[in-house]
C-alpha cells in the first residue's frame, strides 16, 4: 500500500497521466523500508539509528530521484512535452536517473553538461550510462553553465531542443519539494530526528514538511559553500509558501566538497556496509553516516533519541 499522499509508482500501468513502463520495469516499493540496526558506536550514545531504505525504491531510479522526478514526468505529460531537458556535472546522480526514468516512460531526455572540454574525450561511466538510457548529451563552457537560470540562456536551449520540460540541476523545484514530503509522511512518529545527505536542498525542504510536529529534520550538506539553509528555504517558500518544519544543516562533514571521498570516508563506508549488509555510497550516503556518527560522539542526540538516516541510493 502507498502511504498516504504518496505518489504512485514510476511507470506503473495506471498511474494518472503517465505513459505505461516498458515490459518488465518492476512497480517501485513506497513506503520504502524502515530497519532498526545495532550499531554499538551509535548505542554508546543512547541513540537508536534506523536506516530509511530509499535506495531500494527502484533499481534504476531510486531513493531522493525516484520522489524528485515523478512529479516533474507528469508535469511534463500533463503539458503535453515529450523531452524532459536537465543540467549536471559529468559525474551526476541526476542525470544518471533522469535518462533511466526517461527510458522507462518513452520520454526523450536531454543533458547540459557542465564542462565543454569533456565534448571531444571518452565518455566516463555516468555519462556513458545516460547515453545508453538514450540522453542527449549537450556539453557547455562552464561560465553558460554558471548562467543555466537566466532567461536568455534558457530560451537558447529550448530554441535548440524544441518545447521541452526544464528539470532544475538535482531535480530540485517545488514539483520535487512536494513529491519529497512522502518522505517525511512515511516517518511520522517513527524516528525523532530524520537526516538526509544535501545537494541541493529539495530532498530537505520535502522531508521536513512532512514530518509530524516534534520531529526534527538535519540535512548533512555532501557539497561546500554554505547555500544549503538558504537554498533549502527558497524551495519551501516556492512549494509551500512559506518555512515547514524543524530543521537545520549542518555543512561540517562535506570532505572539500562534491565529490571529494577521501580514503579514510572510503574505508568507512565499506565498513558500514560490512556491518550493516547496505550498500553506502561515498559522495552523499557516507559524508552523512560519518556527520551523524560524529554529532552522536558530541552529545548532539538526547539519550533515547530514535535517528532515521535516509539511504538514497547508488545511482
Amino acid at each position: 500500500m502507498n502511504a498516504p499522499g504518496a505518489p504512485d509508482g514510476l511507470g506503473v500501468s495506471g498511474a494518472p497521466g503517465l505513459p505505461g513502463a516498458l515490459p518488465g520495469s518492476p512497480r517501485p516499493r513506497i513506503p520504502s523500508p524502515l530497519h532498526a540496526v545495532d550499531d554499538d558506536r551509535f548505542a554508546r550514545h543512547g541513540v537508536r539509528l534506523l536506516l530509511k531504505r530509499d535506495d531500494l525504491i527502484h533499481p534504476e531510479v531510486p531513493g531522493n530521484k525516484w520522489r524528485k522526478l515523478l512529479p516533474n514526468l507528469r508535469a511534463a505529460v500533463e503539458r503535453g512535452h515529450t523531452t524532459l531537458l536537465t543540467f549536471g556535472g559529468a559525474y551526476s546522480n541526476h542525470l544518471r536517473a533522469t535518462a533511466a526514468a526517461g527510458r522507462l516512460l518513452g520520454l526523450a531526455t536531454v543533458g547540459v553538461v557542465r564542462g565543454e572540454e569533456l565534448a571531444g574525450r571518452p565518455l566516463n561511466p555516468s555519462l556513458a550510462r545516460c547515453a545508453a538510457d538514450g540522453m542527449r548529451l549537450v556539453f557547455v563552457d562552464r561560465a553558460t553553465y554558471r548562467r543555466k537560470t537566466e532567461p536568455e540562456v534558457v530560451a537558447g536551449l529550448l530554441d535548440r531542443h524544441g518545447p521541452c520540460h526544464l528539470v532544475p540541476e538535482g531535480g530540485s523545484n517545488a514539483l520535487a519539494v512536494r513529491g519529497c514530503a512522502g518522505l517525511g509522511r512515511e516517518l511520522r512518529g517513527r524516528a525523532d530526528v530524520v537526516a538526509v545527505a544535501c545537494g541541493t536542498g529539495g530532498t530537505l525542504a520535502g522531508l521536513a514538511a512532512g514530518l509530524a510536529p516534534g520531529q526534527r529534520a538535519l540535512g548533512v550538506a555532501a557539497v561546500g559553500g554554505g547555500f544549503l539553509a538558504r537554498e533549502t528555504e527558497r524551495l519551501q517558500h516556492e512549494a509551500f509558501g512559506g518555512r515547514r518544519g524543524d530543521w537545520a544543516v549542518d555543512g561540517r562533514f562535506h570532505c572539500g566538497g562534491y565529490a571529494r571521498t577521501p580514503p579514510w570516508l572510503r574505508e568507512f563506508a565499506e565498513d558500514f556496509s560490512t556491518r550493516h549488509g547496505v550498500p553506502v555510497e561515498s559522495l552523499y550516503v557516507a559524508k552523512m553516516l560519518h556527520g551523524l556518527l560524529t554529532s552522536a560522539a558530541e552529545g548532539a542526540f538526547a539519550p533515547g533519541t530514535r535517528l532515521a538516516a535516509v539511504l538514497t541510493g547508488t545511482v
